[in-house]
C-alpha cells in the first residue's frame, strides 16, 4: 500500500514537472521571439535614420554652391551629422539612457536640417535645381520611413516588455537574463522629425505653387493691339 502511494506521489510530481517544464519552454520561446522582434525593429529604425544621414552631404553641397555665406548653418548640419555617427546603440544596449542619447543626437540633426531648409527658402536658385528637388523628395520619404520604423519599434518593445514583466514571464526572464527594453520618446519625435517633415512639405508646397503659377501665366491669352 505504501509502495503504491509512493508511486502515485512520484507520478504526480513527474506530471507537475512536465507541465512546469512545458510552460517554461513555451514562455521562454515566446520571450525569445519577442526579443528578436525588438532587434529587427531597432535595425529598421537605425536604417531609416542612416538613410537620412546619408542625404546630408549632398544637401550641404547643393546649398553651399549657391549660399556659401551661410557658413554657420552649413557647419551646424555637418557637426550634427558627425555627432549622430558617434552615438551607436546596438540591439543589446537598448536602455532608456542610451536611447535618450541617441534621440538627442537625432533631434539635433533634425533641427539643423530644418534650419538648412529654412535658408533654402530664401534662395530660389537653390529650390529651382533638379538636384535639390530630388533630395527634398528623398528627405520627405525618409522622414516617413523614420516615423513608421519608430512606431513599429514601439509596438515591438511593448509586446516584449509585457512578456518579461508579467507573471510567469517575469520569472523566466529573471532566470535567463532578459531585461526590459527602452522606448523612444514620443516627444522626441514631435520635437525633431515631425517639425522637419513639416519644413520639407512646406518647401515642396512652395515649389508646386510656383510651377502652377507658371502654368497659369502660360495659359493666359495673349492680347494683341487693335
Amino acid at each position: 500500500m505504501k509502495i503504491k502511494t509512493l508511486w502515485i506521489v512520484l507520478a504526480a510530481v513527474v506530471v507537475l514537472l512536465l507541465i512546469f517544464g512545458g510552460c517554461t519552454v513555451g514562455k521562454y520561446n515566446t520571450i525569445v521571439a519577442d526579443s528578436n522582434g525588438v532587434e529587427n525593429a531597432w535595425g529598421k529604425v537605425q536604417t531609416a535614420y542612416q538613410r537620412r544621414a546619408d542625404l546630408v552631404p549632398n544637401l550641404v553641397s547643393t546649398v553651399k554652391g549657391a549660399a556659401a555665406h551661410e557658413a554657420n548653418t552649413l557647419q551646424a548640419v555637418t557637426d550634427a551629422r558627425a555627432k549622430v555617427g558617434t552615438v551607436n546603440v546596438t540591439a543589446d544596449q537598448l536602455t532608456e539612457e542610451n536611447l535618450k542619447k541617441f534621440q538627442q543626437a537625432q533631434n539635433e540633426l533634425s533641427g539643423a536640417l530644418k534650419s538648412l531648409l529654412a535658408v533654402s527658402e530664401a534662395y530660389p536658385n537653390i529650390k529651382g535645381t533638379e538636384n535639390f528637388r530630388d533630395l527634398q523628395t528623398q528627405l520627405e520619404g525618409t522622414e516617413n520611413r523614420i516615423s513608421t520604423a519608430r512606431v513599429d519599434y514601439t509596438n515591438a518593445v511593448n509586446k516584449y516588455n509585457n512578456s518579461v514583466m508579467k507573471f510567469p514571464g517575469n520569472i523566466i526572464a529573471g532566470m535567463f537574463g532578459f531585461e526590459k527594453a527602452g522606448t523612444l520618446s514620443a516627444m522626441g519625435q514631435m520635437a525633431g522629425g515631425v517639425m522637419l517633415y513639416s519644413g520639407v512639405q512646406k518647401l515642396a508646397g512652395l515649389g508646386k505653387k510656383k510651377d502652377k503659377d507658371k502654368d497659369k501665366e502660360k495659359d493666359k491669352p495673349v492680347r494683341t493691339a487693335d
